[in-house]
């Protein structure tokens, strides 16, 4: 077969790949979002408040500027949402990977795979109000998982 033919490659895709000899790199199926958590919740007026899974509210009251929250999802998503009493957020984001140890932390070289997101927003001049945030899996089921978090 020749496989300088640009156009049976295009038209037959993978396979005329793996015809012509080119290895093929398997990877297992990213897994679907099983869980949205906000860790914690950050301002000057508290310092660092961490969250527990299913509180309602924060304890501390984090009134003033400089708030961010910290939301953990485990699987992979494909749209997240965060808001603020309706408006959207920005974010960062980071990879969570599992070690040989099977705890979930930032990825680094020595990295097994990857497990989740972390994200980080910052409410900017918002003082507090209802924070919620959804995303729904990359792949089967298709489900979307949300978490929502009252800012005193």
């Amino acid at each position: 077969m020749d496989c300088n033919k640009r156009n049976i490659i295009r038209s037959l895709g993978l396979f005329v790949v793996l015809l012509c000899g080119a290895p093929l790199a398997m990877a297992a199926s990213a897994p679907p979002l099983t869980h949205v958590q906000v860790l914690k919740v950050q301002s000057a007026a508290c310092g660092i408040e961490n969250i527990a899974d299913g509180q309602a509210q924060t304890t501390c009251d984090h009134g003033g500027a400089n708030i961010k929250v910290y939301v953990l999802e485990m699987g992979y998503g494909r749209v997240p949402h965060a808001s603020l009493d309706g408006f959207s957020l920005d974010g960062m984001q980071t990879k969570v990977c599992a070690y040989d140890n099977g705890n979930p932390t930032e990825c680094s070289g020595a990295a097994t795979r990857i497990v989740g997101t972390l994200y980080i927003f910052d409410l900017g001049g918002y003082q507090g109000g209802t924070f919620t945030f959804s995303n729904t899996s990359i792949n089967a089921p298709g489900n979307t998982l949300a978490t929502q978090l009252y800012i005193k």
